[in-house]
C-alpha cells in the first residue's frame, strides 16, 4: 500500500475564521489531502476505515475548538513516514480536559473519549497566546493493521 509520498514529508495548512461551516471545510480539506497522499475513503476496506477515523477525529478537534475556544484559527496536516499529525490551533490557552459525566449515554462531552480511542496519541501545547491540540494516526499498515503503529 503506497502513501504516494515517495518517503517525503508533506504539510498542508488551512487558515480558519469563525465557526460557520468550519467543520465541513476541515473535513473536505483533510479528505482531499489524504486522497492526494494516496488514501481514499473509497479504497480497500482497511484504508476506508482509517480515512473515516481521521475525518471523525478532525471533526471532533474542530468542533471542540468551536464549542470551547471561540473557534479554530488553523488546521495543519503533516504526513511523514506513514504518520499523520493533525493540529488545530485556537486562541484560548486553556487545555482540553474531559468533563466528568455521570451518564455516558447523554449527548455531548464525548470528543476526548473518541480521541483517546481512535488516535494513537494526542495532546495539546501552548502556542503564542493560545494553544494547539494535536493527534497522531499511523496510516501505514503494520502488525495491528492500518492505523496502528507498526
Amino acid at each position: 500500500m503506497s502513501t504516494g509520498l515517495g518517503g517525503q514529508a508533506q504539510t498542508r495548512r488551512l487558515a480558519l475564521f469563525g465557526t460557520k461551516g468550519v467543520v465541513s471545510r476541515c473535513r473536505d480539506f483533510t479528505e482531499q489531502a489524504l486522497a492526494d497522499w494516496g488514501w481514499r475513503a473509497a479504497g480497500p476496506e482497511e484504508e476506508h476505515d482509517v480515512v473515516e477515523d481521521v475525518l471523525l477525529l478532525v471533526s471532533e478537534l474542530v468542533t471542540n475548538a468551536c464549542l470551547h475556544a471561540g473557534g479554530p484559527e488553523e488546521l495543519t496536516l503533516n504526513h511523514s513516514g506513514g504518520r499523520l499529525r493533525v493540529e488545530v490551533a485556537d486562541a484560548d490557552p486553556r487545555r482540553p480536559r474531559r468533563r466528568p459525566r455521570s451518564d455516558l449515554a447523554q449527548p455531548g462531552g464525548h470528543g476526548l473519549i473518541i480521541l483517546e480511542r481512535l488516535a494513537q496519541s494526542w495532546g495539546s501545547e501552548s502556542r503564542g497566546t493560545g494553544k494547539v491540540v494535536w493527534l497522531e494516526v499511523w496510516l501505514s499498515p503494520g502488525p495491528g493493521g492500518p492505523g496502528r503503529r507498526p
